[in-house]
């Protein structure tokens, strides 16, 4: 059987080596070494989801299960699913494959944190409802990964290790540093070693205790930090001179509650700090200060108002 001939085959084949039919060694033998490769490619990408604990593409679910449902024992339709099935699986890595299918994709949810173990031994310690991609097979000659939210770095030493953001990116060697970035709210802390921080604006470098913040885009500003590492990692979240926007979505973050801002000056600074294990404590250390009042319509869904 030629090689071209075997191509032609290919869907046929790769439906029967999905439906078990058909082993790694035999399915090597009837296609040729480029489609071997393409299959086995294929089904990494179905083990995305359960390696990385991840999100997936709903569409993509769907089909892997319809892959995974025996088909009615009749020859004729067997032979037109299969076909049918294999041409859909190719027609959507072909799409995504090369792109997706080494990009490790890590979330959190309300109130979760999550600790990675990078490939190099790093450490990221990822905040509530922050997501954290990096490329797990380039990451050797290539230690660099996109952060939405906030996270806090430990980085072993090597080759530069960046952290993008949509509001700027930060280079380190190997160094201890905490990154927020939310919404045109970028603020980063240097625990330990040296840090460069790249904006539109411009570049600082960052030494122990040193933090740096913009908002909104506006200018950058300076400031000194004397804690050892993040309050929040032990349950408190800390706030030097931030508007209340941005103290309200690490509320919404760590509590799963909604507010309604409309009432109030959400630009106005709050220096200060809430637990994590109580909401009511958390409202009344942020929101008396302010003098601002909270009352729960609904549940979950808090309207703010200041004080007569």
């Amino acid at each position: 059987m030629n090689k071209e001939h075997l191509h032609n085959n290919s869907d046929t084949f790769l439906a029967k080596w999905l439906e078990g039919e058909l082993t790694d060694t035999e399915l090597k033998h009837l296609v040729s070494e480029e489609d071997y490769t393409m299959f086995l490619k294929l089904r990494k990408g179905f083990n995305v989801k359960q390696q990385l604990d991840a999100s997936v593409d709903k569409s993509f679910v769907k089909i892997k299960k319809q892959i995974e449902q025996k088909p009615p024992k009749v020859k004729p339709l067997y032979t037109n699913w299969a076909i049918g099935i294999a041409a859909s699986i190719v027609m959507l890595f072909g799409l995504f494959m090369f792109t997706t299918s080494n990009e490790v994709i890590i979330e959190t949810d309300f109130g979760e944190h999550k600790t990675i173990a990078l490939l190099d031994g790093s450490e990221v310690i990822l905040n509530s409802k922050s997501k954290l991609i990096y490329d797990e097979d380039g990451w050797k000659n290539d230690r660099k990964l996109y952060l939405e939210g906030e996270a806090y770095f430990k980085v072993a030493k090597g080759k530069t290790f960046v952290v993008n953001t949509d509001n700027g990116s930060v280079s380190v060697l190997g160094t201890q540093f905490n990154v927020n970035t939310t919404n045109g709210f970028f603020d980063v802390v240097c625990f330990e070693g040296k840090v460069l921080v790249k904006t539109i604006q411009s570049e600082n470098i960052l030494l122990p205790h040193n933090a740096l913040r913009s908002v909104n885009g506006d200018a950058i500003k300076t400031y000194k930090s004397s804690n050892k590492m993040p309050t929040w990692i032990h349950g408190e979240s800390t706030f030097k001179s931030v508007p209340v926007r941005y103290v309200v979505k690490a509320l919404e973050n760590k509590y799963n509650v909604k507010f309604n801002t409309e009432a109030i000056d959400n630009s106005e600074a709050f220096t200060g700090s809430f637990p994590h294990d109580s909401l009511n404590i958390a409202l009344k250390t942020v929101f008396e200060t302010l003098n601002i009042t909270y009352n729960e319509r609904e549940k979950g869904n808090i309207k703010l108002s200041y004080k007569e």
